[in-house]
């Protein structure tokens, strides 16, 4: 009995078969091992990328100040409460960071010091290989470097980068040519020319992306850094401007006893450092950064490998998806799925030469065959070692027909013309009604296969590419999305369109060669569309380097690799569906928490402007619509719902936030009303809790 190597589905490294990863979005343990990180991430030379944060920390250092000068409770717990914003926003990009550096952690375990045995039979260093050196490795060791099989084939251990124990097959030529340094040969010999540079390898790559280090912000990140920059500066002259209408507005009531808030002065600075920093969007500011890395997160814990915050977020914006045919949207293996007999001949009779002439078919096509016959006839599948005496033919591209001599019986199938020019050699007469039966299942997307006993044709196997189970549905929902997606298929034209109209797509590419898809890619490009597609030979290269989103596929070339800007582990094409998911999760959760985050400063001026002017205006007491016990604890309350929400919302900001397909308007509609009213509502509930639970503490009446 032959035994068979086949690639099981990979998991992310750490991931459990139940595919959850260990621990929670708030895990106690992992928010503690992200403290010191958060800590280090204090240092203004790091802070200073997030310039809504780093006006935080200068608020905390000079509140620290003015409470050493002039030390109270109320000024202390301000300034332990500033200090404790800037921490948790730090946290929650450490707590991002720190779920892919435990990823990094079991990547860096497939970096060993292996060595190299060239082609010439000398050792050296696997770290001193160069790209175009040959280099040979048998069964029991490590792949030194990353690179392409040029003779042989092996089953290789890679659950290094998988997480998958099962092994994987690396042949020469084809699309599974590529091995990955730091794996394992585990059978036979194979010849690798090297294609990686020194200190650039896959695994070197996958351990700084997914550690953070290489995570460059995205054009709409940066945009809205940008914006969340001016609005800091425009709360920044409004709380300034305070300042002179508090002395102004003091000096027209010189009568109003001096208070918390307001003196001869004007404001204090820790009350009006309290107001700018409670106005500016902190809550977006603080968890904007984690929100980024948590998107690139989730496509590892998918095992896709992006190169890039760019391709995950263009993802989300992609318009059209072109996808392969085979594999992808059908299961690549054509089916059996219907007999067709000839004029005096009974399903039956050919039911039972169809599945004797593929006993010894070891093709996908030929086993589909014996399984058809025998589960919808109930002919029994007989082993074609129990016929020793029979004499099998197999197929080849000359003849384009297979099949067995067996007791004087001679029975072929096979190319219709094939099968019918060996009928008329023996004799025989094949009929025009086989070929307008052949002619039928070609026009319905089909793969026809005519099978004949000698001197006559017995009716034709109707062969079927599969439509994968969902995919109509899954294509429906890109629609509602507004994403148009495109079949590619070296296929002609009539066979093109029946699988297209069978799965649901768009449209389609047939007979595709590179150079169209290119072309077709280039198209789209030109309508101002994003375009995204999967490949994994050294003939898509071209049309992955051209996308805005590539994603190749693990076990395909090196070349393929290097043009994506996304590497799938699993090498499972449909996942493009799932990254454009992803990709949106990403762009709806950002602007979920920046709509929530903007709203929920209307609470806040509820809050701290009555506080600070109700004594000299007593009218703005009617904005008190809260009944805050007093302007200390109104103060408090604000700063501290402001530093709490942050903590609240980061496993929010980690797990994005749910996603379904509908169209932009219905999106925006449901963010404003879910995270926009929610923003307004959740501080007015938030700051009168905590107001009912401080008001009692020293020096807050």
């Amino acid at each position: 009995m032959t035994t068979r190597l086949v690639e099981a589905p990979a998991r992310t490294p750490g991931q459990k078969k139940n595919g959850k990863v260990g621990g929670g979005l708030l895990d106690p343990k992992q928010m503690l091992r992200s403290l010191p990180d958060a800590l280090r991430k204090l240092n203004p030379a790091t802070l200073w990328r997030n310039p809504v944060m780093l006006i935080v920390e200068i608020g905390a250092a000079f509140t620290t100040v003015l409470a050493v000068l002039d030390p109270s409770f109320f000024a202390w717990a301000i300034v332990v409460w500033l200090w404790l914003t800037v921490v948790f926003a730090n946290l929650a990009e450490a707590v991002a960071e720190g779920r892919g550096k435990a990823q990094a952690a079991t990547l860096r375990k497939a970096k060993t010091d292996a060595m190299a045995r060239k082609q010439s039979g000398e050792l050296i260093p696997a770290p001193q290989l160069r790209q175009g050196d040959i280099v040979v490795v048998e069964a029991g060791e490590i792949i030194p470097g990353d690179g392409d099989v040029i003779e042989g084939i092996a089953s290789v251990d890679e659950s290094a980068i998988t997480g998958e124990s099962a092994p994987v097959i690396r042949e020469s030529g084809g699309d599974r040519s590529a091995v990955t340094g730091g794996t394992k040969v585990l059978s036979d010999k194979i010849t690798v020319r090297i294609t990686q540079k020194p200190g650039e390898s896959f695994i070197d790559r996958m351990i700084a992306l997914v550690e953070g280090a290489n995570r460059q912000k995205t054009p709409n990140e940066i945009a809205l850094n940008i914006l969340l920059a001016a609005l800091t500066i425009i709360f920044l002259v409004a709380t300034v401007t305070m300042q002179p209408l508090a002395i102004w507005a003091k000096g027209q009531n010189p009568g109003i006893p001096d208070s918390l808030a307001l003196t001869g002065d004007g404001v204090t600075g820790i009350v009006l450092i309290s107001l700018l920093v409670c106005l500016i969007p902190t809550t977006i500011g603080a968890l904007l950064s984690a929100i980024g890395i948590a998107g690139m997160d989730r496509l590892v814990q998918r095992n896709v490998l992006a190169m890039s915050g760019r391709a995950v977020e263009a993802a989300g914006d992609v318009s059209t998806l072109l996808l392969d045919k085979t594999g992808t949207i059908t299961l690549g293996n054509r089916q059996a799925g219907e007999f067709v007999p000839a004029a005096g001949v009974s399903e039956q009779e050919l039911a039972e030469a169809a599945q004797l002439s593929s006993l010894a078919d070891e093709t996908p096509e030929g086993r589909s065959i014996v399984v058809y016959a025998k589960e919808r006839y109930g002919l029994r599948e007989r082993e074609p070692g129990a016929l020793s005496h029979a004499e099998w033919v197999p197929f080849t591209a000359q003849t384009r027909m297979s099949g067995v001599n067996l007791d004087g019986r001679e029975v072929r199938k096979g190319a219709a013309t094939a099968v019918m020019k060996w009928v008329r050699d023996h004799g025989g007469h094949p009929t025009d009604q086989v070929g307008g039966l052949v002619d039928a299942i070609s026009a319905s997307g089909g793969t026809p296969l005519v099978v004949a006993e000698k001197g006559r044709v017995l009716g034709v196997i109707h062969l079927k590419d599969v439509v994968k189970a969902g995919m109509r549905e899954r294509f429906d929902e890109m629609r509602r999305m507004g994403i148009r997606t495109v079949m590619i298929t070296g296929d002609n034209p009539l066979t093109a369109r029946a699988i297209a109209d069978e799965a649901g797509v768009d449209d389609f590419l047939a007979e595709a060669t590179p150079e169209d898809k290119l072309a077709l890619i280039r198209k789209e490009q030109e309508g101002g569309r994003l375009v995204a597609m999967t490949g994994d030979g050294t003939n898509d290269a071209p049309a992955l380097a051209q996308s805005d989103v590539g994603v190749a596929m693990n076990t395909g070339t090196s070349a393929a690799k290097e043009a994506g800007n996304m590497v799938d582990l699993d090498s499972n094409p449909t996942k493009l569906i799932e990254i454009v998911e992803i990709g949106k999760q990403l762009l709806i959760t950002r602007g979920a928490l920046t709509t929530f985050s903007i709203a929920n400063d209307i609470a806040k001026y509820f809050a701290i402007i009555p506080a600070m002017f109700a004594a000299v205006y007593p009218g703005l007491d009617a904005l008190n619509v809260m009944r805050l016990a007093s302007p200390q604890s109104a103060i408090l309350s604000a700063v501290v719902f402001n530093a709490l929400v942050i903590v609240a919302l980061i496993p929010l900001a980690l797990r994005g936030v749910r996603y379904r397909p509908s169209s932009a308007s219905k999106l925006l509609s449901r963010n404003l009303y879910v995270y926009g009213l929610g923003g307004i509502v959740a501080p007015f509930v938030g700051i009168k809790v905590i107001d009912l639970l401080i008001q009692f503490l020293p020096g807050m009446s």
